[in-house]
């Protein structure tokens, strides 16, 4: 596991040679928050990089609820039963397994690993423009149904999930990346995601956080680019 820190958050990075999997910890006066829960084995590492920082995690926030942003969801809560799992409304019966669509979203089917074996449930349902501490929950489907990113409010950091990928190219989720094609593989609904990129886009964030590949400073040029490919990919053009 590789630790990057920036400003509020830490990036901790898993098997980021092979096949890199981020999570984060953002820290709070007094607390952690734990954004995704990366790999089964991944609970140790979060765990000592919280006891490094000195601050307790206090809350767990998913972006989705595939199972390599879950996977070491169970050991982390039950190290830890206080805490509070939030999941967007619209993805928390993936949390259960359950792919259903709701009547009014494109008749695509949910893609990617959804989990099979989840125990933890989560105890908040989270809506486009919640706040959870210095954190904005902003809805931003399309990879899942209900995929959400999170904007520190106090210095514009925005932790995307899979809205984006940096690993083999900054690119929109849906938009394969030969090197690195596994996030476009999982997505649900391009249109819908690229819908969600030009929404993220407008926060002008200072630095881009994603569940694949490093972060990026001053990113907005670079998502620029990412929407124009995806834009093109879509026969899309502006």
């Amino acid at each position: 596991m590789q630790i990057i820190h920036e400003k509020t958050i830490y990036q901790l990075a898993f098997l980021p040679r092979i096949f890199p999997v981020n999570c984060y910890l953002v820290e709070e006066h007094d607390s952690l928050t734990l954004i995704d829960a990366a790999l089964p084995f991944s609970s140790k590492g979060i765990l000592q990089a919280a006891a490094s920082i000195g601050k307790p995690i206090k809350r767990i926030l998913l972006t989705h609820a595939h199972e390599d942003h879950v996977g070491a969801l169970d050991a982390v809560k039950q190290a830890s039963p206080e805490l509070l799992v939030h999941i967007s409304h619209r993805d928390a019966p993936l949390m259960a397994g359950d792919c259903t669509l709701a009547p009014d979203e494109p008749n695509t089917p949910i893609r990617g690993g959804v989990p099979k074996k989840l125990n933890t449930r989560a105890d908040i349902l989270l809506r486009d423009g919640d706040r959870i501490g210095s954190l904005l929950a902003v809805s931003a489907p399309g990879h899942t149904p209900g995929s959400m990113a999170y904007l520190d409010t106090r210095n514009n950091i925005l932790i995307a999930g899979d809205a984006f990928q940096t690993r083999g190219g900054i690119a929109v989720s849906g938009k394969l990346k030969p090197w690195f094609p596994f996030p476009a593989m999982a997505t649900w609904h391009k249109q819908t995601a690229l819908d969600s990129a030009r929404k993220l886009k407008d926060y002008h964030p200072s630095l881009l956080a994603v569940g694949h590949g490093r972060m990026l400073k001053q990113p907005d040029a670079a998502i620029g680019r990412a929407i124009a490919e995806a834009e093109a990919q879509l026969g899309i053009y502006t």
